[in-house]
């Protein structure tokens, strides 16, 4: 076994790092493409309600009934596109897509909320799940508020009520951008990294240097940590830019320290690495190496909580995303941007990410030895 030589190894990472860097395309999609990335997903990942089409049925008619269409509208959520006092016009308009929620308020409506027994009806279109069930909150709320608000406002004061108040902690306007951003950062550090060593053996192959770097006196080692280390110092530097992209322009709140991000980072991006070198071992082709590498990728982010919450999945799939480095890192980040959380409170997670990027690691040592041998 060849002894780790200081000189050869910065040699080789010198040609990587020339190599990855000389292509001025190259050098748009490592900086320029991440950040183009965050911004689509920043803005169109996006759970939050806006101008949803609303249909109003008044039956009641009176100025009780319609402040509370007024704050309906006022509050930015409900766009109203039609009122009417026929509740076949509300069943009409959410039966033909006019409408994606509908307001019934029924006759005696004003009476009612001052005695403290007010009840209107939400009809909500629940072909989309998701904004149905926003929609559907919101609407809830509103009517309870404005309920509160009227009787605070006549005097009417229920005796033995309750006087309900929430607040949010971390995320007090509830917007899921600021949940979902730094959860974005996990994934197109992922997706960079898999993509950049993924193809590496790969493209050795394909050119015919591969053979060359095996008669030459490195080691596996060394080839390893020459594949890594540059893709590792391009990973710092994509978290660097799309965090402070995500700080800046986002405004997203960084509430922990820089430096309980960087050890996440750097196992994160070291299992990122080792498992698109996995993958560049395994295939014989580039295009073999990309499918592969996208094989992984998808399922991956589902198992993560990005897109959906990893405690909503089966047993099995919950006890698999332990496995998942994007799960780990994304708990990290999203605890460290929005809770302020330390090294002790996200122990579990560093331990996790740990096990996985050297498990990872050796795995690829072993694969990329058995492909040179």
């Amino acid at each position: 076994m060849r002894a780790l030589s200081p000189h050869r190894l910065r040699q080789l990472l010198k040609k990587e790092l020339r190599q990855m860097l000389r292509d001025p395309r190259m050098k748009a999609v490592i900086f320029v493409a991440p950040v183009i990335q965050l911004m689509i997903f920043g803005y169109a990942v996006n759970t939050d309600i806006r101008d949803t089409a609303t249909y109003v049925v008044d039956q009641d008619k009176t100025a009780a009934s319609r402040e509370l269409v007024q704050v309906f509208a006022a509050t930015g959520y409900f766009d109203i596109v039609g009122r009417s006092d026929r509740p076949a016009d509300l069943a009409h308009a959410l039966d033909n897509g006019h409408a994606v929620v509908g307001i019934e308020i029924p006759t005696g409506f004003a009476s009612d909320v001052a005695r403290g027994t007010s009840t209107v009806q939400v009809l909500v279109d629940g072909t989309d799940s998701n904004t149905g069930t926003v929609a559907q909150a919101y609407a809830g709320q509103i009517v309870l508020r404005y309920a509160r608000d009227y009787m605070h406002r006549t005097g009417r004061l229920p005796s033995g009520g309750i006087d309900l108040r929430t607040r949010a902690w971390y995320n007090p306007e509830l917007e899921s951008r600021v949940y979902n951003v730094p959860a974005v950062v996990g994934v197109l550090v992922m997706l960079m990294g898999l993509l950049l060593t993924s193809l590496a053996v790969v493209r050795e192959r394909e050119l015919g240097t591969l053979d060359q770097l095996m008669v030459s006196p490195l080691s596996a080692t060394e080839l390893i940590l020459g594949k890594t280390i540059p893709v590792m110092l391009v990973g710092l530097i994509q978290i660097t830019l799309i965090s402070c992209v995500a700080i800046l322009w986002f405004k997203i709140p960084m509430r922990g320290s820089v430096l309980v991000l960087l050890p996440a980072a750097l196992l994160y991006i070291l299992a990122g690495i080792s498992l698109g070198l996995i993958i560049s071992t395994i295939s014989k082709t580039q295009q073999e190496a990309f499918m592969a590498m996208f094989l992984v990728l998808f399922p991956i982010i589902i198992l993560s909580g990005f897109m959906f919450p990893v405690d909503s999945m089966a047993d099995f799939f919950r006890g698999l995303s332990l496995l998942d480095p994007i799960r780990h890192f994304v708990e990290i980040v999203r605890a460290l941007f929005l809770k302020g959380e330390g090294f002790v409170g996200l122990w579990r997670q560093y331990v996790a990410l740990a096990l996985i990027a050297v498990s990872l690691l050796m795995l690829a040592m072993l694969r990329l030895r058995m492909s040179t041998d």
